[in-house]
């Protein structure tokens, strides 16, 4: 019997974005965006836009899941 593949684990794949070039980083949103944020200074919001990259030891784990 053929080896099965594994299913996409559908929570991270929606969390996680994979950029389609020659390294093909993974991103993910940073934490703490969505609310309690009129407390804190306009720098530290600025500093939480965008994605940032995830670690190198995590990287494995996640494209196997996807």
């Amino acid at each position: 019997m053929a080896n099965q593949k594994l299913k996409t684990n559908k929570t991270i794949s929606k969390r996680v974005k994979i950029s389609r070039g020659k390294n093909k980083t993974i991103t993910v949103r940073k934490a703490g965006q969505d609310h309690f944020n009129a407390k804190q200074s306009g720098k530290t919001k600025r500093n939480k836009r965008g994605g940032t990259s995830v670690a190198k030891v995590n990287v494995r784990n996640i494209r196997r899941s996807i």
